[in-house]
């Protein structure tokens, strides 16, 4: 499990900035290991400090992260990002439980919203980012259902990302748009389309759904 050391504050409260949850679930199976795991955490912790960079997106995006490495787990709660200090690396290994990741990662992400709305803090559309590098092993279409679904209504932005030989098919089943691929391990440069992303919805008045973004083809290859 990947260690995360956090400031320690009432989050909601202390910082009344509109929110952007954006989790991401990462595909940290076996065939993960090697080139593409440390590559994966090297653009990980490009995309922590590109956040933090930005004033208004680090006091804004709300991160969680779920790993698919043998089994589920929820390496980071959505924190806001001015909170983490420093992050540690993942590790690779086991099959790709993808279907059970993308579940809990939208049990969070509507429990969040209940939060936001609770305390009577603004929020902007969320955001799921998948990445993969290969095709689940587990049950996966009631996930892709729901996150399809709730992507065609413009309440997610489901992002599903394919590296190394995924399965673009089974991907782009998450979402209403189809899978991109990346072009290589460009990790680096898909984190920092991310990052240059929350800051660009962080800084609109509207909803993400309304925001252009960047152009990717700095990453993709489709």
């Amino acid at each position: 499990m990947a260690n995360f050391n956090l400031i320690t504050q009432s989050d909601l409260i202390d910082n009344p900035s509109p929110r952007c949850a954006c989790m991401l679930v990462l595909d940290t199976s076996a065939s993960m290991s090697g080139q593409s795991i440390n590559q994966l955490n090297q653009g990980f912790q490009h995309f922590i400090n590109a956040v933090q960079k930005d004033e208004v997106a680090a006091c804004s995006v709300d991160l969680g992260v779920i790993t698919a490495g043998g089994s589920v787990c929820e390496q980071l709660p959505f924190t806001n990002v001015i909170s983490l200090e420093a992050v540690q690396s993942f590790g690779a290994g086991g099959g790709t439980p993808l279907g059970e990741a993308v579940n809990l990662a939208l049990q969070k992400l509507e429990t969040r919203k209940k939060e936001y709305q609770k305390n009577g803090v603004a929020y902007y559309q969320p955001w799921l980012i998948i990445i993969s590098d290969g095709e689940p092993t587990d049950a996966w279409q009631h996930a892709a259902s729901q996150s399809q679904k709730l992507s065609a209504s413009r309440k997610l932005v489901s992002v599903p990302i394919g590296v190394a030989g995924a399965n673009l098919n089974i991907l782009s089943q998450f979402s209403s748009r189809p899978a991109k691929a990346l072009d290589g391990l460009k990790f680096e440069q898909f984190f920092e389309w991310l990052s240059a992303s929350m800051s660009r919805v962080s800084a609109s008045a509207s909803t993400s759904s309304g925001v252009q973004l960047p152009p990717t083809d700095s990453w993709e290859s489709i």
